[in-house]
């Protein structure tokens, strides 16, 4: 078998395999923020960030990986990039009454905190 041939199958492989990598982002995304759940968990905050990150990136329309990453930002003291995770997981799911529960926390918290630092 000639080299060419040989590369021609090569990639007739490689690209007749490369849409089912492509066919489900969610699936992709979710195994994202599992791994970034296992590491929350673990108080590995820095990590749970990357890995929902990556999630969002992967499925930009996953209201659940912006609420978590809005939640990490948050325990992390980076509070203007959670109000923004957190209104994208909204837009996204404006329904959710889970993301809205926390979002209404959040806001609760946070303008305390700016009050009471105001004082």
């Amino acid at each position: 078998m000639s080299r060419t041939l040989l590369a021609a199958g090569v990639l007739a492989v490689l690209l007749a395999s490369a849409p089912a990598f492509a066919d489900n982002p969610r699936k992709d995304a979710q195994a994202q923020v599992d791994f970034g759940i296992s590491v929350a968990q673990k108080g590995l905050w820095r990590e749970a960030i990357f890995r929902w990150k990556k999630a969002v990136e992967i499925d930009p329309s996953y209201a659940a990986a912006w609420n978590n990453l809005a939640i990490a930002y948050e325990q992390q003291g980076q509070f203007d990039s959670a109000r923004d995770a957190y209104e994208r997981a909204l837009k996204l799911d404006p329904t959710n009454n889970f993301i809205h529960q926390n979002y209404d926390f959040f806001k609760e918290i946070n303008d305390r905190a700016k009050r009471g630092a105001t004082r």
